[in-house]
């Protein structure tokens, strides 16, 4: 089960990173043809927000993902490894 939750875990990790990239793209896409500066800035500042949040979530998911494989030890509160929080 364990191999299962890391696997989910990386999936949700990847498709994150993928929404992350794409609405930066789209972002610079609307700034090129001239879209609205204001919405622009607010795409690549919320694109920025979600990468940050969703770290926070996958780190806090690999940390119950090794309580569940009985690992204590590693899945102590706020210990968090600095590659947890990066795509």
């Amino acid at each position: 089960m364990s191999d299962e939750l890391r696997a989910k875990v990386s999936g949700i990790g990847a498709q994150m990173e993928q929404f992350h990239s794409m609405l930066q793209i789209r972002a610079i896409e609307m700034d090129k043809t001239g879209g609205d500066s204001e919405v622009v800035t607010k795409l690549i500042n919320g694109a920025d927000a979600m990468k940050d949040s969703a770290n926070i979530y996958l780190s806090w998911a690999r940390h119950f993902v090794a309580l569940s494989d009985g690992g204590a030890s590693e899945a102590e509160d706020g210990e968090e490894d600095s590659a947890d929080f990066q795509f």
